[in-house]
């Protein structure tokens, strides 16, 4: 929601007249100097969004102020250009209300477009957050970060790596949209207090790695690529089981992690739905994408979603620090998912991330049963992993 500030306006006031944290109006307002804005300056307001109402007989502003719990003053900000003789039935008047439900819809088949509306949602909803465009993929579809938080911690999350892992996106988002619907309220989450977590952590999320692969296992073949992908997929039209980049390359085989083991041991030695490590290590824009962001971030943690298993890899040739334990065990009582501190595999993002910063990583196998996962399982996924999501932060 956006207002027009007036003479003498200050973010501290609107703090304390919609009772926001006055850091997320700053964040949300970076370039307003927040004791003094100039009147006339369009303010963003985290957490609400503008409803329009109508006048009925005997309607005053103190009296919806009432009825709905907010300052007569938050009216007045929102309808400067009405003066008390238009105040009669029928009038429109604008009304701040806050947002309390999910503006994500993540329970569904989640593709790119559904991922782009549900930033834009979140972006109008809640400001203080950064969308930020890190490339394009393959078929010039954005990959998108979102960025939250003001702390000095950096943790990192990722999904959909693998396009038959779309499920992670959702799942991400969701835990997304909880989150910043706590912070913006005054909320918790399992008890957790939420918002001594933003002024701590920066949160790095990017939600779909691999978009052209979740739009082909989605909705069929782009038509300009149609011809290349049929072969790849051996003819058929079933893209169920494809987790590659559209270009048939295993993104989380395309990091210089011991590459070289995985290229000569895995099958496809060419371009596959699955396990194709690529001609060279970060020979995909996506893989590139992702190494170039760890790389610059030089994040604390990383936490990799994907599909299936119900465990999650934490280790990687001894390179690990002595704090991944401690996570793992933690998440694994959290969670109930198994914690697996070794597998005979190279080439991922974990793999590397280990490797290359010594800092902690992990593979998360969401659910259990064939991918893609269905949608039944959601639920179910979101409350086991919560616990995960919230530790790797606050730990």
């Amino acid at each position: 929601m956006e207002v027009v500030a007036r003479n003498g306006d200050t973010l501290s006031y609107y703090s304390r007249l919609f009772m926001i944290p006055i850091q997320l109006l700053i964040d949300s307002n970076s370039a307003c100097n927040p004791e003094s804005l100039k009147k006339g300056d369009c303010i963003k307001i985290p957490g609400f969004e503008a409803e329009t109402l109508h006048l009925q007989d005997g309607d005053a502003l103190w009296k919806i102020a009432g009825n709905r719990n907010i300052s007569v003053d938050s009216l007045l900000l929102l309808n400067q250009a009405l003066s008390m003789k238009d105040m009669h039935a029928g009038t429109a008047v604008i009304a701040p209300k806050r947002v309390m439900q999910k503006s994500v819809d993540a329970r569904k088949k989640y593709d790119s477009q559904a991922l782009r509306n549900d930033l834009e949602k979140l972006k109008e909803h809640f400001p203080f957050i950064q969308i930020n465009i890190l490339g394009k993929s393959v078929l010039e579809n954005d990959i998108y970060e979102i960025r939250i938080g003001r702390g000095s911690r950096k943790v990192h999350m990722n999904g959909s790596f693998h396009a038959n892992e779309w499920i992670t996106s959702a799942i991400l988002m969701s835990y997304v949209n909880d989150y910043l619907l706590a912070v913006t309220n005054g909320g918790k989450i399992n008890n957790l207090e939420t918002f001594p977590i933003y002024q701590h952590v920066d949160i790095s999320i990017v939600p779909m790695v691999n978009p052209d692969g979740v739009d082909l296992v989605l909705n069929g073949p782009d038509e300009r690529v149609r011809d290349k992908v049929v072969r790849i997929n051996e003819g058929s039209m079933d893209f169920t089981g494809w987790k590659a980049n559209i270009n048939g390359v295993d993104l989380n085989n395309q990091f210089p992690a011991f590459w070289e083991i995985e290229k000569e041991r895995k099958e496809p030695k060419s371009p596959a739905p699955r396990d194709y490590p690529g001609e060279a290590p970060l020979s995909e824009p996506e893989a590139k994408i992702m190494a170039k962001l760890a790389e610059e971030r030089k994040f604390n943690r990383m936490i990799a979603f994907h599909t299936q298993g119900k465990e999650f890899y934490w280790g990687y040739e001894n390179f690990e620090p002595s704090e991944s334990a401690m996570l793992a065990n933690e998440f694994a009582r959290l969670s109930g998912y198994k914690a697996v501190q070794n597998v005979d595999s190279h080439a991922g993002y974990k793999d590397w991330f280990i490797q290359e910063f010594r800092q902690p990583g992990f593979t998360l196998e969401l659910g259990k049963g064939i991918n893609p996962l269905p949608l039944s399982q959601f639920d179910d996924i979101y409350k086991d992993v919560l616990g995960i999501f919230l530790a790797s932060l606050y730990l």
